[in-house]
């Protein structure tokens, strides 16, 4: 009986009071050195990072470009208009200066036919048609326009005469015999060219 007893009692000593009792969660969270580890709530140990935050990142990333293509775009097509615009411009009025210089000519054409009304000196007449012609071509060979000469005898040469008719020339064989229309350059390209009659 008395053997019992004294079992109890160590049992008791040995045994921590109410409140005292070590948790195994407690345990497990404290290692031999003292310091925390993470616990199964996770309140110890650090924050692991946030998927959300990154996301947000790359979303407003993903925006910025998107704005930057749609502003790049609205600029190409503004620039795409206004040059085919201009082109347009340009071709209409690629001519308004030719034009413009030749506009005292057609005048000095209405004054002769005025004149002509009342005149009897016919040599008056053909010295005033010979200034505008001069004046004309003054006007065209500053524009770049120039004749091509062409002289009975010259080789026939395809780059500058088009042969309207052959006719039989033994003395001008492959060289042309006369010029029925005159030829032009514009800044060495033929525009028109020189229609001739070739002799065979």
């Amino acid at each position: 009986m008395e053997t019992n007893q004294a079992a109890a009692e160590e049992a008791a000593a040995n045994t921590p009071e109410m409140g005292e009792v070590e948790s195994p969660i407690e345990a497990e969270g404290t290692t031999e050195g003292g310091e925390d580890t993470e616990s199964a709530d996770g309140n110890v140990a650090d924050p692991q990072p946030n998927d959300d935050t990154s996301s947000d990142s790359a979303n407003g990333e993903q925006t910025d470009w998107q704005e930057r293509y749609l502003r790049l775009y609205a600029e190409f097509d503004n620039f795409r208009k206004r040059t085919m615009r201009e082109r347009v411009d340009l071709i209409r009025n690629a001519s308004r200066e030719s034009l413009e210089k030749m506009l005292p000519i057609l005048d000095d054409f209405a004054r002769a036919e005025m004149a002509s009304k009342d005149a009897e000196d016919a040599a008056a007449l053909k010295e005033g048609q010979a200034l505008i012609q001069t004046k004309f071509k003054q006007i065209m060979e500053s524009q770049g326009v120039q004749q091509i000469e062409v002289n009975p005898g010259d080789a026939f040469d395809v780059d500058l005469h088009e042969a309207i008719t052959r006719i039989p020339s033994p003395e001008f064989k492959g060289k042309v015999v006369d010029a029925v229309e005159a030829g032009y350059k514009l800044n060495d390209t033929v525009i028109r060219y020189a229609k001739v009659v070739v002799g065979e």
